[in-house]
């Protein structure tokens, strides 16, 4: 009888032992269960903001090119009327001076401007400025332009014939010239306020005859090589460019 109930007391012993492990097994299951189900949901989350966070960067990349392509397009649309206000300026006057359609230079003859070989500026030259001048920088100096203008550049050309640098060198002082006459208070040719705006973004560049105009066949224009340049540069218009490049994929 004593043995029986000591089998007895034993086996329910082993049962209530396995049974404790199996619910501390379940246990750990569990635990690891929550675990895993907790860091899947925080990963989960982790990924959502991320994703929310992009989104958002992309929006935000989206309307800044939008914002781009409108200022490109108003540039480009500033650039095209300023263009087409010189050809109507110069258009019937008895100045013959042509306005390149696409960058709105005009090339004024360096045989008008200087005597061969010259840098000072002869009666002719000053004649032409006088009447050129007013019309020219009275456009881009307008209230429809002015604030998108950020530099006049005059660029001294000349010819293939002789040194680079010496050219090089007449092709400065030339324009260098033509600068000095644009910004004489003396002449009268401009208002104090125009010379004043003219002051701070004006620019005499020499080119030497790295720039040559060429014939339909493809040799020198000599005679049209040999000119002085007004150009202009709108405001942020290399920025703006480098834009286009990416907006158009570099095409």
């Amino acid at each position: 009888m004593n043995r029986h109930r000591r089998r007895e007391e034993e086996e329910t012993s082993y049962w209530l032992s396995y049974s404790d492990m199996m619910a501390a097994l379940l246990l750990i299951f569990v635990l690891i269960i929550s675990f895993t189900m907790l860091q899947s949901q925080t990963q989960y989350e982790a990924k959502e903001k991320e994703l929310v966070k992009e989104q958002e960067i992309v929006k935000e990349q989206e309307k800044k090119l939008e914002e781009q392509q409108e200022e490109l397009d108003k540039l480009i649309g500033i650039r095209t009327e300023l263009i087409e206000a010189l050809k109507k300026e110069f258009e019937g006057s008895e100045l013959s001076v042509k306005v390149d359609p696409k960058t709105g230079s005009i090339a004024l003859d360096s045989s008008i401007l200087f005597d061969s070989g010259a840098f000072e500026l002869k009666e002719s030259g000053k004649e032409l400025l006088r009447k050129f001048l007013p019309k020219y920088i009275g456009v881009l100096t307008d209230k429809e332009f002015k604030e998108y203008v950020s530099e006049i550049i005059i660029e001294g050309h000349t010819d293939s014939q002789g040194d680079y640098i010496y050219n090089l060198e007449l092709s400065q002082k030339r324009a260098l010239s033509v600068s000095k006459f644009c910004l004489d208070d003396t002449q009268s040719i401009l208002s104090s306020k125009q010379i004043s705006n003219l002051r701070n973004s004006i620019t005499a560049n020499g080119k030497s005859y790295s720039s040559p105009v060429l014939k339909k066949d493809g040799s020198e224009d000599s005679a049209a090589s040999r000119r002085v340049e007004f150009l202009f540069r709108l405001k942020d218009e290399e920025m703006i460019s480098d834009m286009s490049e990416i907006l158009n994929g570099g095409n």
